[in-house]
């Protein structure tokens, strides 16, 4: 129990931040448009990178500077495009964000939208796979076990308690004004991180 509460508490503090992950999936929990698969997406990616840093490939894969370095350059573009994405959504005459005829977007789309922002973000995986693969690597199999179980977990209640919640809060959250200001913030915050990630690139050419 004292490793699954480990990764639980791990796991929440990587998780809980206005990324574009998080942002996306909130979005489609107001719209009330495919929440189940894109929270089930998105906890499915974390089952896989969770798995794959925890039972010790996490610490192979930061080794490898030329993969870094095409992660940061790749989640660098998606950053810049979909920060670019949340500033001019700012500016259009839509009204309240509901679920109308209007906003109705094709599972394919969303799907490939929600495989993005899962898969071409590298803090994804330095988060993860590499910071949380450092912390449950050094763990005995059993012990190792309980503590993916604890972060799976924490995963699990965060993407679906996301997904559903907004939808219970859409009346309010719905608001026009209100959702200038989610896409503001996460524009900002996707600009941040999308320069973070250049620097970190330029760091690692001039490593090579």
């Amino acid at each position: 129990m004292e490793f699954f509460i480990q990764g639980l508490i791990v796991c929440f503090g990587l998780i809980v931040s206005i990324g574009a992950q998080n942002a996306f999936l909130l979005k489609q929990g107001i719209l009330k448009q495919h929440v189940f698969a894109v929270a089930l997406i998105c906890f499915l990616g974390d089952v896989f990178l969770m798995t794959v840093g925890v039972l010790g490939l996490g610490e192979l894969i930061s080794r490898l500077p030329v993969v870094s370095l095409l992660l940061a350059i790749l989640g660098a573009v998606f950053l810049f495009t979909y920060g670019s994405r949340s500033f001019l959504n700012i500016f259009k005459a839509d009204g309240a964000l509901t679920q109308s005829s209007e906003n109705i977007t094709s599972l394919k789309r969303i799907l490939m939208v929600t495989f993005a922002v899962t898969f071409l973000n590298p803090h994804v995986y330095i988060d993860m796979v590499a910071i949380l693969g450092a912390i449950g690597g050094k763990l005995a199999f059993s012990e190792k076990i309980a503590f993916l179980f604890g972060a799976l977990s924490c995963s699990f209640i965060w993407f679906f308690g996301i997904g559903y919640g907004a939808g219970f809060f859409a009346p309010y959250l719905a608001k026009r004004r209100t959702w200038q200001m989610l896409d503001f913030i996460t524009g900002v915050i996707m600009f941040v991180i999308a320069a973070s990630l250049v620097m970190y690139a330029w760091r690692l050419i001039m490593q090579l």
